[in-house]
């Protein structure tokens, strides 16, 4: 129960502004990037809306979500994490043993002794409404909040900001411009799909079912695969009732549950569900927890295999 708690408190994440770095002193500085001798705008803002004041040297970073940990790394900041979140532990390209905080309840004392240049948070770390950093803001350390993003476009200017914060714009640049090419590609597939097949995409299983409509990046992305989503009348994350998925009848179920030990195999045989198209048809795939939950620009590698499950002919070269 406690790994499925964090699962869907990874998703279900409340959108509550972060105050930011108290200490303000040059609202309008620039920065040239590390790559480039381009001068840019350095933000002055957070993706929060609130107020920040970056540090022009950032050596030290602690970052509180997984997929800010994972676009660091992408950007070639690896070494400079200090600090991560436990769920960014198995994050590929960190140091080993680095001192890891709950992100719900983060640690502020061990936290201010680490002297970071920034953390990096994201709004989860406020789930019970407290400000968990008032102590880091006070002794002017930066906090950059990131509210989980719920559209592709959302997740490009996370990008943006967090390339531009560590003066990494140019290689932020590159990772947008690389997503897009990949999913380019698979929308191009996409829009000549005319006989849609209907999509159920399960994010907890039974009893607790939950799935998703439309403001949410996982929409977006059985669109561009050329399916629709059964609970595109929707809005957010839902909880499912089993009767009206039954009928609904999807051609195809997905799940990216990783809680329990065979996610499809319990899905086909779900009492009740055993004359639904897709079960009869044993079209119920897996698609990696990470690449699907996780709002960066991995979620090329969730669009793929959702991809090749629902289409597997159309997609086949992918």
């Amino acid at each position: 129960m406690k790994k499925k708690l964090i699962a869907l408190l990874l998703v279900f994440t409340i959108i509550l502004p972060f105050a930011a770095c108290s200490k303000k002193t040059n609202s309008s500085q620039t920065s040239q990037t590390a790559s480039s001798s381009v001068s840019i705008q350095m933000p002055e803002k957070d993706r929060a809306g609130n107020s920040i004041d970056v540090p022009k040297n950032i050596d030290s970073i602690i970052s509180l979500a997984p997929s800010v940990t994972q676009t660091l790394v992408d950007l070639g900041l690896g070494d400079k994490i200090a600090a991560i979140d436990t769920n960014s532990a198995t994050v590929e390209g960190i140091k080993k043993d680095l001192p890891a905080f709950d992100m719900m309840k983060p640690d502020a004392e061990k936290l201010v002794n680490m002297k970071p240049s920034i953390i990096f948070a994201t709004n989860i770390s406020l789930i019970n409404g407290k400000d968990a950093f008032k102590t880091m803001k006070d002794l002017g350390i930066c906090i950059a909040s990131i509210p989980t993003s719920n559209s592709i476009q959302g997740i490009r200017d996370d990008i943006t900001f967090i390339s531009q914060v560590t003066q990494t714009a140019d290689k932020g640049k590159k990772l947008i411009e690389n997503m897009d090419k990949e999913i380019e590609k698979i929308e191009n597939i996409g829009k000549t799909i005319t006989d849609k097949k209907k999509v159920y995409f399960e994010i907890a299983a039974a009893p607790e079912i939950y799935s998703f409509g439309k403001d949410v990046f996982l929409n977006e992305m059985i669109n561009i695969i050329g399916a629709e989503n059964v609970f595109a009348d929707k809005k957010g994350w839902i909880a499912a009732e089993p009767e009206i998925v039954v009928n609904l009848n999807p051609d195809v179920i997905l799940t990216n549950v990783n809680y329990i030990e065979n996610p499809t195999k319990e899905i086909l045989s779900r009492s009740g569900w055993e004359n639904m198209k897709a079960v009869k048809d044993k079209q119920v795939y897996y698609i990696d927890n990470i690449a699907s939950s996780i709002p960066n620009h991995n979620i090329v590698k969730a669009l793929k295999e959702m991809a090749k499950a629902v289409y597997p002919d159309k997609y086949k070269d992918e």
